[in-house]
């Protein structure tokens, strides 16, 4: 399995709590930009880490950071 770095971890778990602060309130285009924009920030970050390394699959890192920030073990 990949295995994210803590900045990405912390650009993901970022994300999701702008995701969390978004969606507890009506859609607004100005309420949804800090999510829009941690989001961009996060997917930006998963494909410069999965360049680094050849074999690595951008999207089992992207799984691998959402499952540490989602699912702690």
């Amino acid at each position: 399995m990949a295995k994210p770095s803590d900045e990405l971890i912390k650009l993901c778990r970022a994300a999701i709590e702008a995701e969390r602060v978004a969606t507890s309130e009506p859609y607004t285009q100005e309420g949804w930009a800090a999510w829009m924009e941690a989001a961009k920030t996060f997917q930006a970050a998963v494909t410069a880490e999965a360049a680094q390394e050849p074999k690595q699959s951008r999207l089992g890192l992207e799984q691998a950071a959402k499952k540490a920030v989602l699912h702690p073990e």
